[in-house]
């Protein structure tokens, strides 16, 4: 089964088996291979029930294309990109739906340079390639062969702080069932902190909660337990463990955006004037932050390919999202789930304060909305008729959606990607300015 809706904007995700079964995914290895024409790829795979089917049915089909796979066994999806960009391999799959509900499975696809397959560099014609099923049955087979890249991994990502830097914190790790409980404990090790393990052991049914943090049903546990722990932070992972989010001393959440600029300062400190790419749905946080730190802010769309994308034209060294993906150079420009979670010890550690008053300027400077969704019959439309509205009030930009910069304000909505959904986010510089703007924004797209 490969229902041609499973292939997404950034990845392919669909209900197993229903959706995407065993043969849909033998399809994908083959087409991928026969449109990226590599020779050696990695492919590993999530925790999901499913995942050690369907990445056995992958890893076939792209043998069957005539390439030769390092299986790289349960891993998260970081270390995957890791692997291609390491080992200088022509790509790369990752079995997983990230932090999808249990019944679901998917691949995140990577070519050399560990740089992103999504819909505009390649995907729609794997999709293509796939559902045509016309397999070339006179390639020359190519193999499989176990890969151990754990202990590069680690060295790795411990690379990017002073271990002898972070202090006896208490923390709350919550890994939802997840690929965390899987990859922390190698890098835990390493470090002086007192953890709290929370549901570490991998299981693709998620017994305690879904593994998506950006929901507030979710993160209800870390934010209790990282209070009931009296610990210095809380730190809840995703499925695949390629993002991580955080709680502060107090049990509040911490938003992408405070999180995008707390880990800019912390690259700043070792490297001035570097560049640093945000979304543009981000808070005037991150860029103020970046300027008094002696960096370069460059504003940039949403999504991982976009910004990886650019990251690599303008040697930024790190690039933040709000939705808690976060980028690094010297990670082949890849998202890492671990590697913010390292920098938040040490910055911590270093500052000697509590992260509540780390915080504590941006949440009484800076007053966001977050994210608020709302479906609309016409986005087009929708999007001309806030430009009309608002236009007058700021400067207007078309990089992302429609965005409009006012002096105290400002707001960005975008159109989803998936649903005929709008979404919105916006900032004032008070609170009651936030409201008021916030409330006259959605007024108009609900009407």
């Amino acid at each position: 089964m490969l229902d041609p809706k499973v292939f997404k904007a950034y990845d392919v995700r669909g209900i197993y088996p229903d959706e995407l079964d065993e043969a849909g995914a033998r399809a994908i290895g083959r087409a991928y291979v026969e449109e990226f024409e590599p020779r050696r790829i990695a492919v590993g795979r999530d925790m999901r029930l499913s995942a050690p089917a369907i990445a056995d049915a992958a890893m076939r089909g792209a043998t069957e294309a005539g390439v030769d796979v390092l299986d790289l066994g349960m891993v998260g999806t970081e270390m995957v990109y890791f692997a291609v960009g390491e080992l200088g391999l022509d790509g790369g799959i990752a079995v997983t739906a990230s932090h999808n509900p249990k019944e679901y499975t998917g691949m995140k696809i990577v070519r050399r340079g560990a740089l992103p397959v999504g819909g505009d560099s390649g995907l729609l014609d794997v999709r293509t390639r796939a559902l045509a099923d016309d397999a070339d049955a006179t390639r020359t087979a190519g193999t499989i062969e176990p890969y151990d890249i754990w202990p590069a991994f680690v060295d790795r990502v411990l690379s990017f702080v002073d271990i002898s830097a972070i202090a006896p914190l208490r923390v709350v790790v919550d890994a939802a069932n997840g690929m965390a409980g899987a990859m922390l404990p190698r890098v835990l090790d390493r470090l002086p902190i007192d953890v709290v393990r929370c549901f570490f052991e991998p299981d693709g049914s998620f017994p305690n909660h879904e593994p998506n943090p950006l929901l507030p049903e979710n993160r209800e546990f870390i934010m209790r337990k990282t209070l009931d722990e009296h610990a210095d932070l809380g730190v809840a992972f995703d499925g695949d463990a390629d993002r991580c989010f955080f709680v502060d001393d107090a049990g509040e959440f911490v938003p992408g955006d405070f999180i995008t600029a707390l880990l800019a300062d912390s690259v700043l400190q070792k490297e001035r004037g570097a560049k640093i790419i945000y979304d543009v749905r981000a808070s005037w946080a991150v860029p103020e932050t970046i300027e008094r730190g002696g960096g370069v802010p460059l504003i940039n769309r949403v999504g991982h390919a976009f910004i990886k994308q650019r990251m690599r034209e303008e040697g930024a060294v790190f690039g933040g999202e709000v939705s808690g993906h976060y980028y690094f150079r010297d990670f082949s420009q890849a998202d890492s789930g671990v590697v913010p979670f390292l920098l938040m010890l040490e910055l911590v550690s270093r500052r000697g304060q509590k992260l509540s008053e780390i915080l504590a300027p941006f949440r009484e400077r800076y007053f966001i909305t977050g994210e608020l969704n709302t479906p609309v019959r016409d986005v087009a439309l929708k999007l001309q008729e806030l430009k009309e509205r608002f236009a007058s009030e700021g400067r207007v930009s078309h990089l992302d959606g429609i965005s409009v910069d006012a002096d105290d304000w400002h707001m960005n909505v975008r159109p989803s990607n998936t649903e005929p959904l709008v979404r919105l986010n916006l900032e004032a510089r008070t609170k009651a300015l936030m409201e008021q703007k916030r409330d006259e924004v959605l007024a108009v797209i609900r009407s």
